[in-house]
């Protein structure tokens, strides 16, 4: 997801930053908190506590509760963001409370993201961090002037360390515990801006290796709530049987056989299907088998045939006089290609993925008249707010969500499908929560998959082998045009995210992308890494593909076209010398990629095997360096970028789903393939931040990378043959090798 706006540089107002005090607390900002709690106790008003807030509460004994707005998948943002609002309030993490932020898209929006709740495409620190920086800084001057106040000495004689305003010439101290005790509200407030940030020699926590993540404990000793987890006084759950093709509808149900098993207490007609409400999982599981269902064949996706859609794809994107819709445009590519000596002309290809996460899609609603209340392992509690509202027939306002942890989310858990469920199943039991726990196969066969696509690259070279014009054409349905009409009819029928990615920073005269939307009216959503995962792969295969023409290393060609990138050129050179690049192998090869997706500069290096009896690629190691621009916490950028890389290498090896006459084939993970545990690479990563620089997202930085590193060691170990389809399947590469 690309949002199309940044935060700006700005100080906080009055209004952006209210502060109260009063005899046992200084609250920054206001707003209600949920009754869960994120990775610490629940935010609950105690005794000697002010009443919780929008960013910052400080307590009389100093515990210090900072909201964290963006929800956690396991990728550790909600210990990164409320550490940026630690740092600059000098605040002692040992005594910091995270909490997470209700649903209040107008307090917690996110200012990079459209101004919404929603946590995807690597976002998150790039659009809170200036909001949350300055946040920390201002609750910091407002503790020193009230400190001020309270040792009546000015308050530039006033400096702070962790969780104490100290007045080093008469030695006095404060805890803010003490300040928010008994402090005076400033007036008016202290203005902050930028340049009242702490340089970054200053920095305690950003940087650290040493600080853990706050969710992790709970994960550990099993007091963790996921979705999955909740449970309720009352609580009945609930299944639904949906059309084995998208988009049909129930025409008869014979329930009969349903109705008679044991707990199962309502069969609810959908618009979509069937829902089955009972007093336990396993009775609603087995009704929902027993149910005899008529459904509709007028689907337009009943002509939806994967493999044979993805041919045509490849031939529209052939086909140059069929235009497309302009996604970037730097010169007359075309006519710098009918000129050049050398053209390099080859097609690129992806099949749908699923998500696949480990906990499948779930939600528990709760209807009461005008009101809903939902717990959910959900990325966008906007979205939610508005879907839940939608079918309960209210209004946002008066739906609140509860957000839990995520068992991954990938991008599917901001999709709605699974609240809707649960919200129209709670209506049909008013005053009664309802828990709905989709089944792996429900989870797989109506996944919102990936888009499948097709890619034609066109490129020229001079008679010295330099590149004069590169024309890129991406094929794809579109996910915008489902998820964000507005967004897509506004940008003329360009959906950014499916083509994300394909703008790159090599040095290239002309350059021109071109989008050519396919609808056949699957539904198709964002994926780890969505279209940056599979227009890297095209990229930088080609990149290889004119090394090789040239005659050059892939790596000298790569540091000559990232001339007057100084971030670029190092994480490539840090990755070749950690690989030993120009080591040989015996019977092994190397390929190298790079991207610099989401704000981060990632180059990665795969070294790889290849079984002449099976066909079968083996993938023994992978090094990675990354520059994220600032790193917030080093050891878990690591772990995110190993993370990357093991679903990358999954997906270029195994991950396919096959859609025929609009159903989907696969149903679990015997039929759905995910990389096993025994098939993981070894991973080596190098941090190598730069200072100075912005943040940049990481959550899906390591995969891009990964799948075109794999090809092009494949085409090293093999002579030249190129590998042009995800996944590397074994009849695939047998086709490759025989061609």
């Amino acid at each position: 997801m690309t949002p199309t706006q940044q935060p700006q540089s700005r100080a906080l107002s009055r209004r952006s930053f209210l502060v109260s005090a009063g005899s046992l607390g200084i609250v920054v900002a206001f707003a209600s908190l949920p009754d869960l709690a994120y990775g610490a106790t629940p935010a609950t008003t105690a005794e000697g506590d002010f009443r919780p807030n929008a960013w910052v509460t400080i307590a009389a004994d100093g515990t210090v509760s900072i909201i964290a707005p963006a929800v956690e998948m396991g990728q550790g943002i909600t210990t990164a963001l409320p550490l940026l609002i630690a740092e600059e309030l000098d605040a002692d993490w040992d005594r910091v409370r995270v909490v997470q932020a209700p649903s209040d898209a107008e307090t917690y929006g996110n200012p990079g993201f459209y101004g919404i709740q929603l946590t995807g495409g690597s976002e998150s620190t790039r659009g809170y961090h200036a909001l949350l920086r300055l946040t920390g800084a201002q609750t910091r001057m407002v503790l020193m002037a009230a400190a001020a106040g309270m040792l009546n000495v000015p308050v530039r004689e006033l400096t702070t360390e962790p969780n104490r305003v100290l007045h080093p010439t008469s030695g006095r101290a404060l805890d803010y515990g003490e300040i928010a005790a008994n402090g005076v509200l400033p007036n008016p407030l202290p203005q902050t801006t930028e340049a009242d940030l702490k340089p970054s020699d200053r920095w305690r926590y950003i940087g650290s290796r040493t600080i853990p993540r706050i969710d992790v404990p709970s994960k550990v000793n099993g007091t963790a709530v996921f979705g999955i987890d909740v449970q309720l006084p009352g609580m009945l759950y609930g299944a639904v049987l949906r059309a084995p093709v998208q988009d049909e509808r129930p025409e008869a149900i014979d329930g009969a056989e349903a109705r008679g098993v044991p707990g199962v207490t309502h069969i609810v007609p959908l618009p979509y299907g069937v829902g089955i409400i009972g007093e336990t999982v396993e009775a609603t599981r087995r009704a929902k088998d027993l149910l005899n269902v008529t459904w509709s064949t007028t689907s337009r996706v009943r002509n939806y045939t994967s493999q044979r859609l993805l041919d045509e794809y490849r031939a529209v994107g052939r086909d140059l006089e069929k235009q497309g819709v302009p996604a970037h445009i730097t010169g007359d590519a075309e006519a710098a290609i009918a000129g050049a000596k050398t053209v390099i002309e080859v097609d690129y290809m992806s099949d749908h993925v699923a998500h696949a996460t480990m906990e499948p899609m779930n939600a528990t609603a709760l209807v009461t008249g005008d009101r809903v209340e939902i717990w959910a392992p959900t990325q966008g509690p906007t979205g939610t707010q508005g879907f839940a509202a939608e079918v309960a027939g209210t209004t946002p306002d008066k739906v609140k969500v509860n957000t839990t942890l995520l068992g991954g989310g990938f991008g599917r858990k901001a999709e709605a499908d699974f609240i809707i469920d649960a919200v129209s199943l709670a209506k049909a039991v008013e005053g009664r929560p309802v828990k709905v726990i989709w089944s792996r196969e429900d989870d797989v066969r109506h996944d919102k998959f990936r888009p499948l696509e097709a890619q034609h690259v066109k490129v020229g070279l001079d008679t010295e082998g330099n590149i004069v014009g590169w024309r890129h054409r991406i094929v794809a349905d579109s996910i915008f045009a489902r998820t964000l009409p507005p967004v897509f009819a506004e940008a003329g029928g360009h959906d950014d995210v499916v083509t994300e990615g394909a703008k790159f920073n090599y040095a290239i005269p002309s350059h021109q992308i071109e989008y050519l939307r396919q609808d056949n009216g699957l539904a198709i959503g964002f994926w780890f890494a969505v279209g940056v995962g599979y227009t890297r792969f095209a990229i930088e295969c080609v990149v290889d593909e004119i090394a090789a023409a040239r005659g050059i290393d892939p790596v000298a060609l790569r540091l000559e076209l990232l001339e007057d990138q100084p971030r670029a050129r190092r994480v490539i050179e840090t990755v070749a010398r950690m690989a030993e690049w120009d080591r040989m192998r015996d019977g092994r090869g190397l390929g190298i990629a790079y991207s610099d997706a989401f704000g981060s500069h990632c180059a990665q290096v795969a070294e790889i095997s290849l079984n002449r009896d099976t066909d079968e690629i083996r993938v023994h190691k992978v090094w990675c360096a990354i520059d994220p621009g600032v790193a917030i916490q080093p050891l878990h950028i690591e772990a995110m970028m190993i993370t990357g890389i093991t679903n990358g290498t999954g997906h270029a090896l195994f991950e396919q789903i096959n859609v025929v006459d609009g159903e989907v084939q696969e149903s679990n993970f015997d039929t759905y393939r995910v990389i096993r545990m025994s098939e993981a690479p070894e991973i080596e990563v190098a941090v190598v931040p730069t200072p100075g620089s912005p943040f940049g997202g990481i959550g899906q930085a390591g995969l891009p990378p990964t799948g075109p590193a794999i090809a092009n060691a494949f085409a090293r170990l093999t002579g030249g043959i190129r590998l042009r389809h995800y996944p590397f399947l074994p009849e695939r590469v047998k086709a490759a090798l025989e061609s």
